[in-house]
Formats: structure tokens, C-alpha cells, sequence
């Protein structure tokens, strides 16, 4: 029963995954944190599931001529070096005791600065959400490099990184976003999660149980971007954040059950919100 309840979880935020281009990770590590894993062995087992939720991801958004693949593999390259450059803070941390707390408090500050971003952005009409342009390299490796870093610093994919910063600092359309950081992403965790599996012990059943949950959830997560605007996908990202991150800060005062309701409300709200969307555009196309 336990495996099932995974392989369920592994579905639910690979929809996620699939919609937002976040790699799944950043829904996942506090889960588990929330649950009982330890701070390794969350970040070792939220890469090992972003692997899956990208791969699967991608080969939705190839069909949608979602990727822009030169700037994704300058970002991901960079993301590369960058999570070499992280872990051995990782485990610094452990040796000293200090990852039960910075780990979560980076979390914290991260949610809290990118939900106010892209709520601010989900504000703004269409219109007005700038076009793509010459895209800036130095930018797209810094980005690239942030991502990288945060992704084996906290265990994600880098994505919920990536995601907000290349649409409101390039100028990516919001579709073009989630499936440029998608493949970045799979560069970054496919590295990421081998350096800690050489000296991370995980239940990898639970990470496969986590994995099969994503065959059929980025798919029908991608094909979701297509009924919202893209003010709607900002605005909905937002509180994505924000509801991680009040995951988070119960987690620091142990109140891990009421983080798990709260992010399970979310879920709700997101797929009642898709039905709806749905629902309407098959009457509209009835109509037509």
C-alpha cells in the first residue's frame, strides 16, 4: 500500500512537472522532508525522480515545438559544473549537523522571492509579457549555473530556478520556458543525482514507484499548457511557490501534517481549475 501511495504521488506532481517545467524535485524534496526522509536521502531521491519526470516532459513538448535546444544546452552545460561545485557544500553541511535547518531556510527564501516574481508577472496581460529576443549568453549561463547549484544544494531539478528567471530576465514565452528548462534540467539531475548515488543510500523501489507515476502525468501535464494564457501559467506558478514554501516553514516548526494539507489543497485547486479549463474548451469547440 505504501509503494502504491508513491507511485500516486509520482503522478500527481509529474502533472505539475509537466505544466510548469519545474522538474518535479522542488514539489518533491519537501514532501519528503515533511514525511520523514532525511535531508540526503530526500535530495538523492527527488533527482532520481526529476530524471523521469524530464524525460518524459520533453518527449510531450518535442511534439509541442516547445525547445529551444542551443539555449537548453548552454544552460544545462552550465548547470553541469555547477552542481560539482555544490555538493561537497552538501555534505559539509551534513558532517556539521547544519542541513536540517539551512537546507529548508534555503528553500524559504528562495519560494518567497520567486512567488512574488511570478505573481507580479501573472498580473500582466499577454501583451505585455515581453517577447523573445537575441537571448543574452552570459545570461543563459548564469542562469544555467544558479539552477545547477540550487539543484544539488536542495535536491531539485532546477527548474522552479530557471522557469521564472529566463521569462522574466530573457524574455521566453512562458510555453518556450517550460520546455527549454525541461531539457536543461534533464542535463543538470541526470549529473546531479550519479555524484550523490556513489555515497547516498536510497530506496530506489520508492523512486522507481515515484517514476512509473510519471508515465502518463507529464504528458497530460504538458498537453495542459495549452488551455491557459500565459498570465495564467505565471499566476498559477506563483502560488505553486507559495504553497511549497509554507511547506517549508511548517517543516522548520514541525508541523509536518498541516504542510502536507496545505500542498495537497493545491493539488486540488490545480486539477479542479484544469477541469474546468477543459470543460469549457470542449464546449466551445462543440459550439464552433
Amino acid at each position: 500500500m505504501e509503494y502504491i501511495l508513491y507511485l500516486l504521488l509520482g503522478g500527481l506532481i509529474s502533472v505539475l512537472s509537466g505544466f510548469f517545467g519545474v522538474g518535479g524535485g522542488f514539489i518533491l524534496t519537501p514532501i519528503l522532508l515533511l514525511i520523514g526522509f532525511s535531508p540526503l536521502e530526500a535530495i538523492t531521491t527527488s533527482l532520481f525522480f526529476t530524471v523521469g519526470t524530464s524525460i518524459s516532459g520533453i518527449t510531450a513538448h518535442i511534439r509541442l515545438k516547445n525547445i529551444l535546444w542551443k539555449e537548453g544546452l548552454i544552460m544545462g552545460l552550465s548547470g553541469i559544473v555547477a552542481t560539482q561545485l555544490a555538493r561537497p557544500l552538501v555534505y559539509a553541511l551534513e558532517a556539521r549537523g547544519w542541513d536540517e535547518i539551512v537546507i529548508p531556510f534555503l528553500y524559504i527564501v528562495l519560494l518567497a522571492y520567486f512567488a512574488v516574481k511570478m505573481i507580479r508577472q501573472g498580473r500582466k496581460k499577454d501583451e505585455e509579457i515581453p517577447a523573445p529576443a537575441n537571448f543574452s549568453l552570459p545570461k543563459l549561463l548564469a542562469v544555467g549555473f544558479l539552477g545547477g547549484f540550487v539543484s544539488a544544494t536542495l535536491g531539485v531539478g532546477g527548474g522552479f530556478i530557471i522557469v521564472p528567471l529566463i521569462i522574466t530576465s530573457l524574455g521566453f514565452d512562458p510555453k518556450k520556458a517550460v520546455g527549454t528548462s525541461l531539457f536543461a534540467v534533464l542535463l543538470i539531475v541526470s549529473v546531479g543525482f550519479i555524484s550523490y548515488a556513489v555515497n547516498t543510500e536510497i530506496d530506489y523501489l520508492i523512486g522507481l514507484m515515484l517514476i512509473a507515476g510519471t508515465l502518463v502525468g507529464s504528458q497530460f501535464g504538458a498537453r495542459m499548457t495549452g488551455y491557459f494564457e500565459n498570465r495564467e501559467m505565471n499566476a498559477m506558478l506563483g502560488l505553486l511557490y507559495l504553497t511549497t514554501l509554507a511547506g517549508a516553514l511548517l517543516k522548520l516548526f514541525d508541523l509536518n501534517k498541516i504542510g502536507l494539507l496545505i500542498m495537497g489543497l493545491f493539488i486540488a485547486f490545480f486539477f479542479a481549475r484544469s477541469i474546468v479549463k477543459i470543460t469549457k474548451a470542449k464546449q466551445t469547440n462543440k459550439s464552433d
